[in-house]
């Protein structure tokens, strides 16, 4: 859905946590930095306020802020940095693992996001602003929404594991060969989440080792906290989806073992009625010469016989201990 402006909202930094609300194209270009304004990319008026806002942005930069599908990456210009995250999709009715990309164009007192989707790591970063416990710097903006992102993304895969646990004991209690689409869904979230996040851990580690003004050494060092993070994540996913494959084996085998226990019962019963189903099928032959057909017992006689050939082979069965 579309914003009814371009402006999704606009912070005006106070240095002491709080901001001052920027609600028009005017109000941005007369405001003192440093401020933070957010936009909306499927607005039609979007391009030419960034265009208003900064100048500097080229046009190559200025597309890949609008790319549809931006993957993670960390450009430096001369004028500032092109920096693009992937953050959890919280929107409903859309899945977790179909992360979303926020783009942002930062300077040393000015950044300039992005967005076609909604991002409530934005939207927490921003409204903690509206609190006046927000973050105090250009610097402080950027390492709080990676910090945010990545906590978000950090409940997304315990919540992984969590339903990775819940199929593994039904897998032990009650295997079901629906089990196999649920195990599947939870290897593919993990495979997805992997996808954006492992070249995301490299666009936040180049920020680490470059000269960037706006960030301090405190904002540093949340990035490293955030890429250690990260890294953790990444393993995290790669156990997920081995552990994943690992339960899907498991559960191949409890319906093989179930399968074959069905088969060996079935092939114990077809043993067990075979010699009957000859008996009953000679005996009930219908020409002269068969005997006990002039004898009022004969059937009485037959049934006990039949019943005792079924006690001699369960007998027999059991010695074998074939059950």
């Amino acid at each position: 859905m579309t914003d009814e402006r371009p402006l999704v909202f606009g912070k005006a930094l106070n240095g002491k946590g709080g901001a001052t609300e920027l609600k028009s194209l005017e109000d941005i270009k007369n405001c003192a930095p440093p401020y933070w304004v957010h936009f909306d990319a499927n607005h039609p008026e979007t391009e030419s306020w960034i265009r208003a806002i900064a100048s500097e942005i080229d046009e190559d930069t200025l597309s890949a802020m609008f790319a549809p599908d931006a993957r993670p990456r960390v450009l430096s210009l001369e004028h500032g940095h092109l920096v693009i995250l992937r953050a959890i999709n919280h929107n409903e009715g859309q899945n977790p693992e179909d992360m979303l990309a926020v783009r942002f164009w930062i300077t040393a007192n000015r950044i300039v996001s992005l967005r076609f989707r909604k991002s409530r790591a934005v939207t927490h970063v921003g409204t903690t602003l509206d609190n006046n416990n927000g973050p105090k710097t250009i610097g402080d903006i950027f390492s709080q929404v990676c910090s945010t992102m990545l906590s978000y993304i950090e409940v997304s895969i315990s919540e992984l594991y969590d339903t990775l646990d819940a199929l593994e004991e039904r897998v032990l209690d009650k295997p079901d060969r629906q089990l196999r689409a649920d195990i599947s869904d939870v290897r593919r979230s993990a495979i997805l989440l992997r996808r954006y996040i492992a070249p995301q851990k490299d666009a936040i580690n180049q920020l680490r080792y470059e000269e960037v003004p706006w960030l301090s050494a405190l904002n540093l060092r949340r990035i490293h906290e955030a890429q250690d993070l990260l890294m953790r994540n990444i393993e995290d996913l790669d156990a997920i989806r081995e552990r994943a494959q690992v339960v899907k084996d498991e559960l191949v085998n409890a319906l093989s073992d179930k399968l074959n226990r069905n088969l060996y019962l079935l092939s114990v019963i077809t043993a067990i009625f075979l010699p009957l189903g000859f008996l009953t099928g000679l005996f009930g032959i219908n020409i002269g010469g068969m005997p006990g057909v002039d004898n009022s017992h004969a059937f009485t006689i037959f049934s006990m016989a039949l019943t005792g050939l079924i006690l001699t082979q369960v007998a027999i069965f059991k010695l074998l201990k074939w059950f």
